[in-house]
């Protein structure tokens, strides 16, 4: 299994804006047949440091999430983030 996090600064910090991106990322759940597992978690701390939000998505092998990476639902979400992103996110994957 593959665990893939991505975390994300907003330009709009705002509950409201966090919550519609929330929404988004949430979207994807049950539209890509490879993606396995989602979690879409926000921010409680508010912290100059902190990240916005947390995407966590799981797949079966590396060539699943290359499939997710290049599915029309997630390349949404992909043009959505980079209209709210405040610079670019970080991501980690690995084997889980």
């Amino acid at each position: 299994m593959i665990t893939h996090v991505v975390m994300f600064k907003l330009k709009d910090r705002s509950p409201e804006s966090v919550k519609a991106t929330y929404d988004v990322l949430k979207n994807m759940e049950g539209k890509i047949p490879v993606l396995r597992h989602i979690e879409v978690g926000t921010d409680v701390l508010h912290l100059e440091r902190s990240y916005d939000i947390v995407l966590i998505t799981k797949f079966d092998s590396l060539e699943d999430l290359q499939v997710y990476d290049n599915h029309p639902v997630h390349l949404e979400v992909k043009s959505h983030m980079k209209q709210v992103l405040d610079g670019t996110s970080i991501c980690v994957d690995f084997e889980s």
